[in-house]
């Protein structure tokens, strides 16, 4: 019997943001990101890093559909592009997501459908966007 061995990230973030500036975010593993606030400012705001995740969690789960289906020798690459509606009225939120999915390779219509809503069920960013988690506040 083979043995599996799964290796675990660790996963979060905190974000500081001081009296003057704009707020920096640091993950577990020690990645950066520093956030804008101005419209016209390039860079990350909030809603980018959002539709960036998700736009990154499906390519990645792409190609993990390719190799599931076996046929991840042929795909040359997989780009989605994530935007969204923001909705009218309270709570402040995005009402839609909109997904791009784009694979790239030797396939067919049906094989670039099977990849792109396999990977949407791979997608751990898609299948909780598509719930409503819990958040637990603490205040210090």
């Amino acid at each position: 019997m083979v043995e599996l061995k799964i290796k675990t990230r660790p996963i979060g973030a905190t974000a500081v943001l001081g009296r003057l500036g704009h707020p920096q975010v640091t993950s577990e593993t020690n990645g950066h990101v520093d956030v804008v606030t101005g419209a016209s400012e390039p860079g990350f705001n909030p809603l980018d890093l959002m539709f960036s995740s998700l736009a990154a969690c499906l390519v990645l789960s792409g190609r993990i559909a390719a190799s599931k289906l076996g046929i991840l020798d042929r795909l040359s690459e997989v780009r989605v592009h994530v935007t969204g509606e923001k909705a009218h009225g309270e709570p402040s939120r995005i009402s839609s997501f909109i997904v791009d999915f784009h694979v790239e390779g030797d396939f067919d219509d049906e094989q670039r459908l099977q990849i792109a809503h396999m990977a949407e069920q791979i997608c751990t960013v898609s299948n909780t966007l598509k719930t409503s988690p819990d958040i637990s506040l603490t205040i210090r």
